[in-house]
Order: C-alpha cells, then sequence, then structure tokens
C-alpha cells in the first residue's frame, strides 16, 4: 500500500475497523463497510486470508494422528500473524505481514 493514498484522517477513521479485521471472521465488516477507506481494506484484507487460513485449519484437523499437531502449529501461526496485524492497525501502520500479503494482494473488491 502506498503511505500517500493513505491519510491520517483516514487512518484514525479505519483504525478500529483495522483492528477487527484480525478477529476471527469480523474481516467481513471493513469488507463491506469500509471499502472506500484504503487503511480499513488493507488490514481487512490481510484479515480476509488469515481466516481462511483458520478455517482451512480446523478442517484438516480431523486427520486423524497429525490433525491435532497441524491445528496447533496453524492456530500459533496465524494468531501470531493475527497479533502483528493487531498492533500494526493500532499504530496506524499498513506493514505487510509476510505470504499472507502476497495472496491478500490478489483480492480485488
Amino acid at each position: 500500500m502506498n503511505k500517500e493514498q493513505t491519510t491520517k484522517k483516514e487512518i484514525q477513521e479505519g483504525k478500529i475497523f483495522a483492528l477487527m479485521s484480525y478477529l476471527f471472521g469480523l474481516c467481513i465488516i471493513p469488507l463491506v463497510f469500509k471499502k472506500e477507506n484504503n487503511f480499513a481494506l488493507f488490514h481487512a484484507k490481510q484479515g480476509l486470508i488469515i481466516f481462511v487460513g483458520e478455517v482451512a485449519i480446523i478442517i484438516i484437523s480431523v486427520i486423524p494422528t497429525v490433525g491435532a499437531l497441524i491445528f496447533k502449529l496453524g492456530f500459533l501461526i496465524f494468531g501470531i500473524a493475527s497479533l502483528f496485524g493487531m498492533i500494526q492497525a493500532l499504530g496506524g501502520k499498513s506493514t505487510k505481514i509476510p505470504v499472507i500479503s502476497d495472496f491478500a494482494e490478489k483480492i480485488s473488491l
């Protein structure tokens, strides 16, 4: 995201929605209601990828023996990514989360 495209006012107005983006499934709210806010949308797209990953981990967890390990490892990774995103959102920053941002940038609304 280009920093010149996002104003301080836009960041302030979008902070709560950006933070909300990283809470399990709530990324849908800014995707629907804050499409015009580049800051909130940036975080909502990353949050959506994390949410999809968490759902995939839940589905994969039914595999006998390795499912529990994959579940724990996956939620640790996605949990850290969510926490990092929340901290960046509260700080008013649009920092890309490695790998996740690659997929998020491909989302067009």
